[in-house]
């Protein structure tokens, strides 16, 4: 059984699927295997990763194909079908460079109380080296309050502990958007989250699948967490300030937008949200 499982959900995701499974392949740390949960796709992904997995002679890949159902139901069935006491997750349309499992798991001899650790990221928008915006900076230690505005974890970054996933029952496949945002939530909630202060995997976007661009009004999903986090932890007075202020924040630009567009279903249905956060 692997120490490490790394789990990659896709969707027609041919042109890019192996350069993913290609940067695990090449760690330098190697006691791991691969998932890949293909969500529905009807393109060649499975006959590459397929052909990659027979080539394949130190590292199990196993490939799967489901149903359309999102990238959570992708990650909790890679993960539930896994067996590693580490659970370490891949986006295919990122990669990974080379030391990045071997330095997150010589943090985690050093910091034996850590469950969930993350990286830095090196960001390509369009083919183009950019700087990550001010509010995606990352911290580590106590990051509940600073995870509050923007998914601060990137989940191509993370490595984090069976135990963790199972506490806090895997990522909400209600959630078409925003389930890693959840899932941080809850688990920083709890935890402290490790961080290495240097880029480890290379994140691209602005490609057109992406699901930020398929997604508007995102914070209407970040909200729902947020009014959650709310009902189900006892949080100090200071953290609950912070989680009001910020759906008061997000949730009136929602308002706005909403009664802009004439969209008065989502307004009053994210009003009804702000109400009751208010009112708990």
């Amino acid at each position: 059984m692997s120490l490490v499982s790394v789990i990659i959900p896709t969707f027609n995701r041919a042109n890019l699927i192996l350069r993913a499974v290609d940067s695990v392949l090449s760690q330098s740390f190697r006691d791991f295997d691969i998932r890949v949960i293909d969500d529905g796709g009807i393109d060649e992904t499975g006959n590459l990763v397929l052909k990659r997995a027979v080539e394949s002679t130190d590292v199990e890949i196993h490939y799967e194909h489901t149903p359309n159902q999102g990238v959570a139901a992708a990650r909790n069935l890679g993960i539930h079908r896994s067996h590693g006491d580490w659970i370490a997750l891949l986006d295919s349309d990122d990669e990974w460079l080379p030391d990045k499992l071997e330095k997150q798991l010589a943090f985690l001899r050093e910091n034996p109380e850590i469950s969930l650790i993350h990286t830095g990221e090196i960001w390509i928008r369009n083919g183009v080296r950019v700087n990550a915006p001010k509010s995606y900076q990352k911290y580590g230690g106590d990051v509940f309050e600073k995870s509050l505005p923007v998914c601060m974890i990137g989940p191509s970054t993370s490595l984090f502990h069976r135990d963790l996933f199972e506490e806090l029952k895997g990522f909400d496949e209600s959630y078409p958007v925003c389930e890693d945002y959840d899932f941080w939530l809850r688990a920083t909630s709890r935890y402290e989250a490790g961080f290495i202060n240097e880029p480890l995997i290379v994140k691209y976007g602005g490609h057109e699948d992406q699901l930020s661009r398929a997604h508007v009004a995102m914070d209407y999903w970040r909200i729902r967490s947020m009014c959650r986090i709310l009902s189900i932890r006892s949080l100090t007075t200071e953290r609950r300030r912070a989680v009001l202020h910020e759906i008061d924040r997000k949730g009136h630009i929602l308002l706005k937008g909403y009664e802009k567009h004439g969209r008065y279903k989502e307004y009053q249905e994210v009003l009804g949200l702000i109400e009751s956060a208010n009112i708990d």
